[in-house]
């Protein structure tokens, strides 16, 4: 943990209270210059922070931005999905960079979060639209024991994460269509794309992207988007601190990830299941090369939607676009 990250523990962690400057010193073995020189650096990053000959040093505000430090000194010291947080003001694609870096070599459990992307995307190569300071927009790299065929587990523990950490930070009660997206109201809020390198017998890497309309208006939106998309801020009527939502989100992603890991899927998916408005449904599935129709039951032990068509029987289906038909 880095210096940063230590004195923005302890500021959060004595609250009203404050914390001297000599107990920090004493703690990290620095210098009270080097302390103050820190702190100095977070008020010019907009960090409120009082000092006081009695009580110390307080922080009063919090600015809303990224910062690697401050989401990382809120997260458990043996966390593995953003163990490695990086803050980019602009980048074309999170994904793309995370895929990148992964084919360099990168850790496991590295998030990459951007203010911005020119070149956002969605499934199927579509266009996400991500404003600068509106949404979080970040990648993870991972390193799954994985076979190709259960990559689709990775998007079920991405979409319970959101709707969990969503509930945590908002009083919004967000749903999940499958295969992909998170709607509040029957609009999507959130969406992620999941992306591999492979080899036939095994995934050599994973990248979990992650978009989230935090604090978008109406007026972010193109006209086309505006009576199927919305934001949180839109939604609960009020802004939503982004950071705080970063870290629930990589909290919920890790607790879901190592669920995985331990062989729990069945209770990931469980939860999933209970949210999914997709279940239970008729359903129309849009593919590349067809489309079809039948009844969304459940998921498989790997996470594909299990579809009974109108022969009767049941059809594994792992990708595509899903519209509900009028019975």
């Amino acid at each position: 943990m880095s210096t940063l990250q230590h004195i923005l523990r302890a500021l959060r962690k004595s609250g009203d209270t404050g914390i001297h400057g000599t107990a920090i010193s004493e703690t990290l073995g620095i210098s009270r210059t080097a302390v103050w020189s820190h702190i100095e650096e977070l008020r010019s990053l907009g960090f409120g922070i009082d000092a006081e000959p009695h009580s110390g040093y307080r922080m009063t505000s919090i600015p809303d931005v990224l910062l690697g430090d401050d989401i990382r000194s809120q997260l458990p010291p043996d966390i593995l999905l953003g163990r490695d947080i990086r803050i980019f003001r602009e980048t074309a694609s999170t994904n793309q960079l995370v895929d990148q870096m992964g084919l360099n070599g990168e850790n496991e459990g590295l998030a990459v979060f951007a203010e911005s992307q020119t070149h956002g995307r969605g499934r199927l190569g579509r266009k996400w639209i991500s404003p600068q300071n509106k949404g979080l927009w970040f990648s993870v790299l991972l390193r799954p024991p994985l076979r190709p065929p259960e990559m689709t587990q990775l998007t079920v523990i991405a979409a319970t994460a959101l709707t969990r950490a969503i509930r945590q930070v908002t009083d919004l009660k967000p749903d999940i269509k499958w295969p992909n997206d998170i709607l509040i109201n029957g609009r999507k809020v959130a969406g992620v794309l999941t992306e591999m390198s492979a080899e036939p017998d095994r995934v050599l890497h994973a990248v979990l992207g992650i978009g989230v309309d935090v604090n978008l208006e109406e007026t972010d939106f193109p006209p086309e988007l505006h009576s199927i998309a919305t934001s949180l801020r839109l939604e609960s009527g009020a802004p939503v601190m982004r950071s705080t939502l970063a870290v629930r989100l990589l909290e919920a992603l890790d607790q879901d990830y190592k669920r995985i890991l331990k062989g729990e899927f069945e209770a990931v998916a469980e939860e999933w299941e209970s949210q999914c408005i997709t279940l239970g449904k008729h359903v129309r599935i849009h593919q590349m090369d067809r489309t079809f129709e039948g009844y969304a039951e459940s998921l498989d032990s790997e996470g594909a939607l299990m579809i009974r068509n109108p022969t009767g029987h049941l059809e594994r289906v792992t990708g595509g676009d899903v519209t509900f038909k009028k019975d």
